[in-house]
This record gives structure tokens, sequence and C-alpha cells, in this order.
């Protein structure tokens, strides 16, 4: 359900019945005051600023075609041009009735019928996230894109598209050879690869001050190196029991997360090593990329700085080895040929952004990546300390992912047994676990994606303001009171109920869950979660004004109006379910 769509469309055919070209924009948004109404058609500024006439006079003139009856109370004309529109109630209501009985809560699902012209159309979107570096541990600095990602890949399935989740870990390189010739030292002294692999970050931290100090051990990594890419057995057999134990770290991470990547989800840079030279001779074969210095290089004229000089975009080093522009190449060509894909994104931090952009010139130049399929680099910020610098240890080195999940568990639990001292201990953890990594993951949610913010535990883990604890009670206390109205019987139950929109509460409540649809499509059209916390923390708002207002169970209240009142609390509850699973949060009946 989309009202804003369904009033786009009902001025448009008014514009086009005054005699307004078609297609002109109706500019259709919602109303910051009441008394101007739900809905503002904003358009007949534009239109009239193009063809040089009265916005006012312009206005009159839609207003006079504008058929809304049935839907708006009122039309208003104001200022110089703003048409005002006033929703009527039982349009809402019944609006509100039909969002009741959908299994999506009024969110249209996209057409897989090609010739279904009235839906749009299901898209296939290949979505590139988290790609945590296998020679590491996740930490912090792998939050973002993993959630981040994961909640937008949640939102387009949610409406209705294909989803191909690529998980473009980093598992090739230069450092493999060091970490295979380490651990080959470390098998060759009988040590399980298990054990030697338990602590990523200290094996890691090992090879790299035997590669830095210990002579004749960085050309056996570089010997390496070439060996595993040239498919020699041991080493791949020494890459693959890394790969399997990092993997297996990853895994644990996004079960802690509640992200839904799976271990078939992977499609890490090794996937591309046999198609990367291939993709260097048709760069050169068509006169992309060029020799210089020994290196296969493409200068990209098209962003090419204020003095004129072209774009420096290696693809292949004088040595012959290949690079991350190289794989990221390789994996356009898959992604719009063999996944068939209509639109790519890719969630990585901002320092990526000009690599990218380089990416998507030079793959469009080649054919790699067809006009027809959309390329969509998504950058974020920071995760900040107090002090406004990146967040890190206080002794300045990376917090594993692994151990803040496990403080926000703590901490959730030391507060929910300061709340409910008697509470058991199966319930504490199951809630502290729910509470803690909602916590952490709403709080990086809500934060616009492209700007830095300060992690605050202080904050994130508040009963107040727009925070993952304050939304998780909202939907339990409704739940409190479904329990409360099955055990006095109140009227009949709410799935059979008719909503009546009466209160100028429940009107306001109503106009939030009939916009889901719409806050979805922005999710998904700006890769922006942010949106979606502000519509749930907006809507728990709203209820919690409706409740105070309308007397659900209170003593007096007839029978239809408490079941009016206590449908129109399924609805919500189901809407905050709903959007905080598109964001990777789970509920819970009491807390």
């Amino acid at each position: 359900m989309n009202i804003k769509q369904i009033l786009a469309n009902k001025v448009s055919a008014a514009m086009v019945a005054a005699g307004l070209p078609e297609g002109t924009n109706p500019a259709i948004s919602l109303s910051n005051r009441p008394q101007f109404g739900d809905y503002q058609a904003n358009g007949m500024m534009g239109a009239a600023k193009k063809l040089k006439t009265n916005p006012r006079e312009l206005a009159t003139k839609v207003v006079a075609e504008l058929n809304l009856d049935g839907i708006a109370s009122k039309i208003e004309l104001a200022g110089p041009g703003f048409i005002n529109i006033h929703l009527d109630q039982n349009w809402l209501s019944t609006q509100l009735n039909t969002v009741a009985q959908d299994d999506h809560i009024g969110v249209t699902q996209r057409s897989t019928n090609p010739e279904d012209s009235r839906q749009e159309q299901q898209q296939t979107v290949v979505v590139d996230y988290s790609a945590p570096n296998l020679a590491k541990e996740m930490h912090v600095g792998h939050l973002r894109s993993t959630i981040i990602g994961d909640a937008v890949v949640r939102a387009l399935e949610f409406r209705g598209d294909k989803v191909i989740r690529q998980n473009h870990m980093g598992d090739w390189g230069t450092q493999f050879g060091m970490l295979i010739a380490h651990l080959s030292d470390k098998l060759a002294s009988d040590e399980v690869a298990e054990t030697a692999l338990g602590d990523l970050e200290n094996f890691y931290r090992e090879a790299k001050v035997r590669f830095d100090n210990e002579e004749g051990f960085a050309d056996r990594a570089r010997a390496d190196v070439v060996k595993l890419q040239s498919g020699d057995a041991a080493c791949a057999k020494l890459w693959q029991q890394f790969i399997d134990i990092s993997i297996a770290h990853s895994e644990e991470i996004y079960a802690k997360l509640n992200v839904s990547l799976k271990r078939s989800d992977i499609m890490g840079e090794s996937a591309y090593n046999e198609d990367l030279s291939i993709v260097v001779d048709e760069l050169m074969a068509k006169g992309i990329a060029i020799e210089d210095q020994g290196a296969r290089v493409v200068f990209i004229d098209e962003m090419a700085n204020k003095d004129g000089d072209p774009s420096v975009f290696i693809v292949q080093k004088s040595g012959g080895g290949f690079l991350y522009a190289t794989t990221d190449l390789a994996a356009c060509r898959y992604r719009s040929s063999k996944l068939a894909a209509d639109r790519i994104i890719i969630f990585t931090d901002a320092r990526q952004s000009l690599h990218f952009k380089q990416v998507e010139v030079v793959a469009r130049k080649a054919g790699l990546l067809p006009e027809h399929v959309g390329y969509d680099h998504c950058p974020f910020g920071m995760m900040m300390g107090d002090d406004g610098k990146p967040f890190k240890t206080r002794t300045g080195g990376t917090i594993k992912l692994a151990a803040l999940l496990d403080e926000a568990v703590s901490r959730a639990s030391e507060l929910i047994k300061e709340k409910n001292p008697d509470i058991n201990t199966t319930d504490l953890a199951e809630i502290s676990a729910k509470v803690g990594i909602g916590a952490v993951k709403f709080a990086d949610l809500s934060k616009n994606r492209t700007s830095d913010y300060i992690f605050n535990w202080k904050t994130m883990l508040s009963f107040e303001g727009a925070t993952a604890p304050y939304l998780q009670y909202a939907y339990s206390r409704i739940q409190s009171i479904f329990l409360k109205a099955e055990s006095t019987k109140a009227g009949v139950t709410q799935t059979q109920a008719t909503i009546a929109i009466i209160e100028p509460q429940e009107k306001a409540l109503a106009l939030k869950l009939l916009q889901l649809e719409d806050t979805i499509d922005a999710v998904i059209s700006e890769c922006t979660p942010n949106l979606l916390c502000n519509y749930l923390y907006e809507l728990a708002s709203l209820y919690m004004s409706f409740y105070e207002a309308c007397p659900i169970l209170k003593e007096g209240i007839s029978d239809e109006v408490k079941a009016s009142r206590l449908a129109l609390c399924q609805v919500v509850a189901r809407t905050l379910k709903q959007g905080l699973d598109i964001l990777g949060i789970e509920v819970m009946d009491r807390m």
C-alpha cells in the first residue's frame, strides 16, 4: 500500500487534464503540519516555472480536475500554488483493514511475470557485502559493510526481488604466501592446523614479523605465492586449511549478528583467478589498457584531474601480478553475464570510492558491464570512539568483532537484571543476546550510511529514544496487551475485527502504518537503512501517544472499540516485528 503513489497517479491525471505535459512531476510529499493536510502536491511550482505561467492559477485548474472522491475529505489551495490533501478517515480505515489481512502488511510484491504491467517487475540484484580478509579475524571495521548490506538485502527480498549475495572474501594475494610459509613450518613442527590457527591475529602477526625480519623467509613466501597461483597441490592444500578455519570464524560472527550470509554465498577473490589474464588481454586488445614501464595500465581520461592528467588504473603489475582492480573487473563480467544481474550493489568504506568509480568506467568501456546493468558502490563512514578517532582498543589495537558483540550481550544482561532481578537464567540469556546485539546493530544502522558516528554504549542500550531496546520494548508491550485481552476475553480477536479510525491519534498511526512500502522503496533505492530505523522509531512513538490517549481495555470502552484498537495494535506489532527483522534485529514477547 503506497498512499504517495496513489495520490501521485491521481494528481498526475488531473495535471494532464488541466493541459500540462504528461510526465510532469506532481511532487507529492507528506505535510509537516496537520493544518496543511496529510499530503501536499507541490509540483505546480516547478511546472509553472517551466511554462512561464502563474503557479496559483495553474494549481486552481489542476484542483478543478482532481478527482479524489472517497479518498480525500478536503482539498485546498494554499500559498502560491500548493495543493493540500486531507485524507478521509473512512478511506484510511478501509486501506488499513486491507493491510491487516495481507501477509506482507501492504507491501506489494514485485511481479515475476514479464507480461504483468500492473506491478513492478522483479529484478535480479547482486549484493557484495561483508567481504572480510581471511588473513585475520573479523574486527569492528567489518561491522558496517556486513549489517548495512544485510539490511538492504532483506529489504530487497521482502519487496520481492531476487537477491544473490556475494561475500567477496579476501582469500588471495601476496599475504597468503607469507601465511602458507608460516603454516607449513608450524605443521612441520607437529602442530595441528586448528591449533596453529586458533588465534588468527596472533598467527598473522608472527608471520609478518618473520617476513620483515627473518632472512630467507620473504623469498620463500613470494615463491609460495607463485606456487599457489600456479596450482601447486601442496600449497593449495595448506591454503585450503587456512581458508576453512578462517571461514568458520566468520560464520560464528554471522550467527551472533543474525546476518543471513551463508558459506554458499562466498565468492572470494580466488574465484576469479582464471579470468584475470583474460580480462587484461581483452583490455589490451581493445586498446583500453597499454603497456607502461612494464605494467599494464588504463589511463582514464573521463576521470582526469583539473590539470587534465588522466586517472591511472593499473590492471597488471610489471612482475606479472594482478591487483584488486583486475579482480573487480572480472567480478563485473561474472555478475552481469553469469548471474544476469539487473543491478549490482557493493558496500565498502568510503576510502574505496575512487577505486570503484574507476572500475565502473573501465568495465563499461570494455563491455564487461553492460549499460542496462545498474552499478552502485555504496560507501559508508567509520565507527569512531569518544575521542573522534577510529574506534580502537585503549592500546591502539584493532577491536575484534567477536569481543565487541560479547561485551554488548554482557552489558545488556546487567541492564536487564537491574530492571528485572527475578528473571530466570534461560530468559536472561535469550533476552540479553537479542537486546545487546540489536542495540549495536540499530545504533549503526540508524545513522546515515555516509556519515562517521560515535560509538557509545550508554546511548545504544538506552530504553528511551531511537534505540533497539526502545523498539523491542514497544513490541513486547503490545504483546502484553494481547495477553491481558485474552485473559479478560475483551471483544473479538484482533485478527477478526474491523479497524475504525476515529481519534486523531488513530489517524496519525494509520498514516504512518500505510507508509511502510514507501519507506522500504526508499531504503532499496538509496541503500539507506537509517530511513527504516527512523520510520520504526516514529511508528513506536506514535503508538505510545495512541496508547496514552485511546484506552483499549479500560472499563466502559465498548467491545467494538476495544476490538478495533486491538486490531490496530496487531498491525503495529506486525510492522515493528517485520521492520526490525529487515534490520536483522530480533524481538521478544516479554522483556
